[in-house]
C-alpha cells in the first residue's frame, strides 16, 4: 500500500464519489480528519478473498498412524 493522504471531512463530503475512484485506482489509503484530527481511514479493498478450501494446508503435522492397533488388550476384547 502506498503512503497516506490526509482530507478534511468537508472535502471528503463534496468529492466521495471521485475520493473513492482515487482509492480503487491508486491503492492508496486516505485519512479522513475533521477539525486537523484524524476521524477515519479509507482503505483499498483486496481484490482476491482468501480461499476457503486448502487455507490450513501445511499447519498440521502428521506423527503416526492413527488407525493402527497400539498393542494393549481392552477388556471388551476379553
Amino acid at each position: 500500500m502506498k503512503n497516506k493522504t490526509a482530507v478534511g471531512a468537508g472535502e471528503f463530503k463534496v468529492k466521495c464519489l471521485h475520493i473513492l475512484d482515487e482509492v480503487y485506482t491508486t491503492r492508496m489509503e486516505i485519512v479522513i480528519t475533521k477539525r486537523g484530527k484524524p476521524v477515519a481511514r479509507l482503505v483499498p479493498v483486496d481484490d482476491e478473498a482468501a480461499p476457503t478450501f486448502g487455507r490450513m494446508k501445511g499447519t498440521a503435522e502428521i506423527l503416526g498412524d492413527l488407525v493402527a492397533p497400539v498393542g494393549e488388550t481392552w477388556d471388551a476384547d476379553a
